[in-house]
């Protein structure tokens, strides 16, 4: 099995692919998550992980990932992993390609919410507080990592 990361700005032509794919995924409109792919500059990044050229992960840094904390930024959203290739680090690996894209950038702290305990702290995230998230009012965990 061989599976490559890539960074959604250098393939333009797998954007809508991806677009729609984030949007099955997370049932958000495929069009926000296109013009966020296509945006120029260092923040939104998106990123996908390919096998065969089909995307069987992705996730994004965009500003912040809907919650209270604007300070508390860039945040790492939509992660995603199809549930064939769960449990193969995946999720560590974009993580990991994230970061050292970020940390390329001058950018020393990433942040993401989850409501999974216990799995970003396998890959040295750790909780920084919680945080309410703008549509619901409810809180939800934000970990923090250095890059």
């Amino acid at each position: 099995m061989t599976i490559k990361i890539i960074q959604l700005s250098e393939y333009p032509m797998l954007q809508n692919e991806a677009a729609k794919w984030f949007a099955s995924k997370w049932e958000i409109d495929e069009l926000i998550y296109l013009e966020s792919i296509q945006s120029e500059g260092l923040i939104p990044s998106w990123f996908v992980a390919l096998e065969d050229e089909k995307i069987i992960a992705g996730a994004g840094v965009i500003e912040n990932d809907f919650h209270n904390r604007p300070d508390l930024t860039p945040n790492i959203c939509a992660l995603y992993v199809e549930e064939d290739y769960r449990g193969q680090r995946l999720s560590e690996k974009i993580l990991s390609e994230i970061e050292k894209y970020l940390s390329s950038k001058g950018i020393s702290k990433v942040y993401l919410i989850t409501d999974h305990e216990g799995l970003y702290e396998r890959y040295g995230w750790e909780f920084v507080t919680l945080v309410q998230e703008v549509d619901t009012n409810e809180d939800i965990r934000l970990y923090g990592k250095e890059c």
